[in-house]
């Protein structure tokens, strides 16, 4: 059975008009009651409200687009990569703005092309979206992203040393250290990283923290390997690593760990008795690999949240978008990592 359409008096469907005279108001209440404005008495909304769901009225977003000057969307550009960190930030905004009762006009653009994004920028402003939320993974982007000066709020997902207004994101910095605190605590001295893409900002946060824990340790610092965040990356490099009993990997991703553990399957070393491995982002397989993974975890949900009240308040309440200390991340002790 379909749904039943909302109707006017007359059988055809409802309008302003036919909610206000059932009322007892006028359309320009009914509008403001609709728009959530001040100005109307309690018992006058109630009876509004009351009207509205006795001829299942739903108002035209274009004109609601009228009253408020807000088209309740917003636009999300997102690098056309299926990796687990961006596309997670990207379905967790979506879940947040639903949640907040925006749409979101999804749009994907190449990962390191800063004139293809500052292109879909401006096609998104011609449809007069209300802000703009752009997930990031190179560093050019991040840059180009930094320097805009827009008419609307701006909110950029990613991660880097210097903090900025709009910029959100991770404390990759740390969870890298925690990460390689968690091995040097087990007894290994010498800890290598398989880092994800050379120019991706989540990459360079990762490398700066590994790096300076070393330091702190007082340990080797060997110089990193660069994959692209792959599976297929993290086995090819694998095969190649210059490991040996006795010594750690700290991995860029989970998805890269997924192959250097194949790789190292295949030359006969075993995780953890000879080697311990952790990885970073905590993906739902990291629990059911062999053996289960150490990982860093990043609460993506969370992420999502945040970004849409910064742009709530930015929108709604006409503040700028405030500048936030990363959200922190959690180091997930599990069967791929042991004291040596």
């Amino acid at each position: 059975m379909s749904e039943p359409q909302p109707s006017g008096p007359d059988g055809r469907a409802a309008n302003i008009f036919d909610v206000a005279r059932l009322a007892g108001v006028s359309h320009q209440t009914v509008s403001r009651v609709i728009n959530d404005l001040t100005g109307v008495r309690p018992s006058t909304k109630a009876r509004v409200e009351q009207a509205i769901a006795q001829l299942r009225y739903s108002p035209s977003p274009a004109a609601r687009a009228l009253v408020t000057k807000r088209s309740r969307t917003i636009g999300l550009i997102t690098p056309a990569v299926a990796d687990y960190g961006p596309t997670s930030i990207a379905m967790h905004f979506n879940l947040a703005a639903r949640v907040a009762r925006y749409v979101v006009e999804s749009v994907s653009t190449p990962a390191d092309d800063p004139k293809a994004v500052r292109a879909v920028i401006d096609g998104l402003l011609r449809q007069r979206v209300d802000a703009i939320v752009l997930v990031v993974v190179d560093v050019e982007i991040l840059e180009m992203a930094r320097s805009l000066d827009l008419r609307i709020p701006i909110v950029i997902a990613g991660s880097a040393s210097r903090r900025s207004p709009g910029l959100v994101g991770f404390d990759q910095y740390r969870g890298a250290r925690a990460a390689v605190r968690h091995l040097a605590e087990l007894g290994h001295t010498r800890v290598l990283h398989l880092a994800g893409q050379r120019h991706a900002p989540d990459s360079s946060e990762r490398v700066r923290g590994w790096r300076d824990e070393l330091a702190e340790q007082r340990l080797e610092i060997p110089t990193p390997v660069f994959g692209d965040w792959s599976a297929a990356s993290g086995y090819k490099l694998g095969m190649d690593l210059d490991v040996a009993p006795g010594d750690a990997v700290f991995v860029g991703n989970d998805q890269m760990t997924i192959g250097l553990l194949s790789a190292l399957r295949e030359r006969g070393l075993s995780v953890p008795g000879d080697i311990s491995i952790v990885g970073f982002d905590d993906i739902p397989e990291a629990a059911y690999l062999y053996p289960p993974l150490t990982t860093v975890r990043q609460e993506f949900a969370q992420l999502g949240e945040l970004m849409m009240q910064k742009l709530l308040i930015a929108i709604e309440e006409s503040e700028p978008v405030t500048q936030d200390t990363p959200l922190p991340t959690q180091l997930v002790v599990r069967q791929s990592t042991r004291t040596i």
